[in-house]
């Protein structure tokens, strides 16, 4: 059984609390590993040790830290497969979603590596009477980043480049259920020329999360989970006068217009409700078709979509569509809510309770569920199942389904099927959604824009990656100078009279 380490000052460091807690097999359920819980001591020596190499990175200039990003993306294409093949084992997705899991982070580090331009400030000749006006972005020091499970390439990336491009240095604490990648992708960053200690891998539960949030050098927290832990991590977080960006759950809707491609709209549903096991929280887990017959006609395109996902650890090729769920506790809790859902009177399409895959038997499979006729007070319906279960909430008119949307406590992200353009124009304009996709199922934007949800779903004024993250990892300094006119004309040789 391997016994994982911290990243300390460079060094792999054991841990000292005595605590620790196991990683999972998802497709065995076999403990494959264990992982160190840091106590408040370990996490301030980090800290103190991060804060010593960050004054030295935030003198490199720019141009050398970019040439550090641009050997790291390198590195990460060199290695994509090792990593997708990390993420893979202790996440339990597929070999070619766990490679779009790291792609995806490494897009984001391909933007940091223009960062000279991304850093510059303002200036204004002659703002007054000799007077010249200038900011500056500076990092901010010591930051951190507490990052989930579901993407453990991705986010860590999200979190630690731009953090890192900025001149500060990061105390990244990944999800203990899914560790390893998180140690790899800084092995890496040290290969490409990062300096020992501006990067400090510290696993643990809620003591290192409290430690990082009462830690009075750490000037900023990055979080992505739940959104009673985002609501919590950010509260804390405000009260002892840190910068926080805390992104939580979703409920993402779709909507399906009746002049839709049913086709397309089909084949974006089963993609988005039931990739990696539903384990993201972009994922489609309510389709709202607008019409009974939108609404039949979906369900007759999505059943024998269903019935041909083939479910399965990443072992078994590239051909599989989805893997386990994370751990005993998330597949207990999904089959709960499944059960929920049946003795609340919705429509049980397909039933996902009783997958088995032979060799497998205990491993944390959920076969893919579809629900039918689902209304607003079901708990399938409010609660974030976090697994392969896709809900149909059948809508009558466009406003109804808009207003569905609307009235969600959650806004990370929706999207909209349809052909009509006037209709698409006014989804986007009038959802209080952060992220929108027209005929597009998980709306991710691309990394030179920006990441971010709405209402529940994030806390915080300023998002994830593109020029948000450069905001949140920087501080504005504004010079005002003034220069006095006469001494360029050389020295006064005469007696000056009085003015």
């Amino acid at each position: 059984m391997q016994e994982i380490s911290h990243l300390i000052n460079g060094e792999y460091v054991k841990g000292t609390s005595g605590r620790f807690t196991d990683v999972f097999n998802p497709a065995t359920g076999e403990v494959q590993g264990k992982v160190p819980l840091a106590s408040v001591e370990e996490v301030n020596a980090a800290v103190e040790k991060a804060a010593v190499a960050q004054r030295a990175w935030a003198a490199t200039n720019p141009q050398r830290r970019a040439r550090v990003f641009m050997k790291f993306g390198q590195l990460i294409n060199e290695n994509m497969d090792k990593l997708a093949e990390a993420v893979s084992r202790e996440h339990g997705k597929t070999l070619p979603d766990a490679r779009g899991d790291v792609q995806r982070g490494l897009e984001v580090v391909e933007v940091c590596m223009g960062l000279p331009s991304l850093l510059k400030g303002e200036y204004t000749d002659s703002a007054g009477p000799g007077i010249d006006l200038y900011s500056m972005r500076q990092p901010l020091g010591v930051v951190a980043g507490i990052t989930p499970f579901n993407f453990p390439a991705m986010i860590p990336l999200w979190k630690m480049a731009p953090a890192i491009a900025a001149g500060n240095a990061m105390i990244l604490k990944p999800s203990e259920r899914t560790p390893s990648t998180s140690l790899m992708l800084a092995e890496l960053f040290m290969e490409a020329g990062l300096p020992k200690g501006v990067l400090q891998v510290v696993h643990g539960d809620k003591e290192a999360v409290d430690a990082i949030l009462d830690n009075e050098t750490i000037q900023a927290v990055g979080f992505v989970g739940s959104t009673p832990i985002a609501q919590y991590i950010y509260g804390r977080a405000a009260t002892n006068g840190k910068r926080a960006q805390c992104f939580g759950g979703a409920k993402n809707h779709m909507l399906i217009m009746p002049d839709a491609d049913m086709e397309k709209a089909a084949d974006a549903l089963i993609g988005a409700g039931y990739g990696a096991a539903g384990e993201r929280c972009m994922a489609i887990s309510v389709a709202v078709p607008v019409g009974q017959e939108t609404a039949d006609r979906l369900i007759a395109a999505l059943v024998p979509r269903i019935e041909k996902l083939k479910v399965g650890p990443y072992t078994a090729g590239d051909d599989v569509d989805y893997g386990p769920l994370i751990t005993k506790q998330a597949m207990d809790r999904v089959l709960g809510l499944i059960d929920k859902g049946v003795e609340q009177g919705a429509t049980l399409v397909t039933d996902g309770r009783n997958f088995k895959l032979q060799g497998y038997e205990n491993g944390f499979f959920v076969g893919p569920t579809l629900f039918d006729n689902v209304t607003p007070d079901m708990e399938i319906y409010k609660q974030e199942i976090f697994g392969p279960v896709l809900s149909t909430v059948r809508a009558e008119t466009y406003e109804d389904a808009l207003n569905l949307v609307i009235d969600n406590e959650y806004g990370n992200g929706t999207a909209i099927f349809t052909a009509d353009g006037d209709t698409a124009r006014d989804f986007a304009s009038r959802v209080n959604v952060g992220m929108v996709g027209i005929n597009f199922p998980i709306p991710v934007p691309l990394s030179y824009y920006t990441f971010g949800g709405w209402k529940k779903s994030a806390f915080g004024d300023l998002n994830q990656y593109g020029p948000d993250a450069f905001r949140f990892y920087t501080k504005t300094k504004t010079v005002t100078a003034r220069w006095f006119s006469g001494i360029k004309d050389g020295a006064a040789l005469n007696f000056k009279p009085m003015d």
